[in-house]
């Protein structure tokens, strides 16, 4: 079969590399530059430097065995290694959070820069259309690897139950700060948690991997993000960055080298017990994080629940 899937983060790769070692040969749209969805890495010049900021999941645990097993080639190939900081079971990509999405999507045939607006069924075959009007297919096999919020927008189209799923999953956004420094914050722990409108604040070039200046990602909860969901990016940063200076207690602090603002409108999923969504008539599934829960292991559990359910 030929299988086409939407979205290249952990969810979508997962899937594409349970059906690739079935012998099928799949596909990957992904509208980012890069592999990692919600697991990515951003990465911001200043004066011929580059920074790199974790500005979306922070780590990840592995409590499944299968999972564990995956962790376990990850590191032997160095692509994650622990952070005991955040926890005993905690772990971050190296040198950057995608670094795991990464390793997968070498191995796979996917296209970044490539936003699909369209899916249209011809048949028991599927076609997809991009923004630039470029149409492709056809495929045996379509998958969306979506938040909810885009998934459903497909989904509609063709599988109203499905659809149905997409919508009741509704995702909290979450607005998150990156700021780096000329010298280390006056700050002695590395995490800072749940003070104030913060949910989640860290002091990025702590992480194992990390070959960077000061660099702090700050997330806020998802409360205060949903109240300053419009809000310009700018002004939003600034108050991220002087919730975290104030944390310094007056002392003098180094100078600011750099201060950006990312929008996540889809950060964290309600828990779900779906796993994954397949039509077989019409060759049509869903994976992602919003059909079992808020964890990078749980989209990985749903991109390796929706390829058995394909393969069976």
């Amino acid at each position: 079969m030929r299988i086409v899937i939407i979205g290249a983060g952990m969810a979508g790769l997962t899937c594409a590399q349970a059906i690739c070692k079935a012998g099928h040969a799949v596909t990957l749209f992904d509208k980012g530059r890069g592999a990692g969805g919600r697991i990515s890495t951003r990465r911001i010049s200043v004066n011929e430097e580059t920074l790199a900021f974790d500005h979306g999941a922070q780590y990840f645990t592995a409590r499944g065995a299968s999972f564990r097993e995956q962790v376990a080639h990850w590191h032997i190939r160095g692509v994650v290694a622990p952070w005991p900081v955040a926890g005993a079971d905690a772990w971050v990509g190296t040198p950057g959070m995608n670094a795991p999405v990464a390793h997968m999507a070498a191995q796979q045939e996917v296209h970044f820069s490539s936003h699909v607006m369209g899916l249209a069924s011809e048949g028991r075959k599927w076609r997809i259309m991009l923004q630039d009007g470029c149409a492709h297919g056809p495929y045996d096999a379509a998958i969306l690897a979506l938040p909810a919020e885009q998934a459903a927008a497909f989904l509609g189209a063709h599988d109203l139950q499905m659809a149905a799923h997409a919508v009741a999953a509704r995702s909290r956004p979450c607005w998150t700060a990156m700021i780096a420094f000329s010298d280390r914050l006056p700050i002695e722990t590395d995490i800072l948690r749940s003070a104030g409108p913060i949910a989640w604040a860290a002091r990025n070039s702590s992480k194992p991997g990390r070959d960077t200046p000061e660099t702090w990602v700050v997330q806020a909860g998802s409360d205060w993000s949903l109240r300053h969901l419009e809000k310009d990016a700018e002004d939003v940063a600034e108050r991220l960055a002087a919730w975290l200076t104030n944390q310094t207690w007056g002392v003098s602090l180094p100078d600011r080298k750099c201060l950006a603002a990312h929008r996540w409108r889809y950060a964290m999923t309600r828990p779900s017990s779906c796993g994954a969504l397949w039509n077989r008539d019409l060759r049509l599934g869903a994976c992602g994080d919003w059909l079992l829960g808020p964890r990078i292991e749980l989209a990985w559990q749903s991109g390796a629940a929706l390829a058995a359910k394909i393969l069976a």
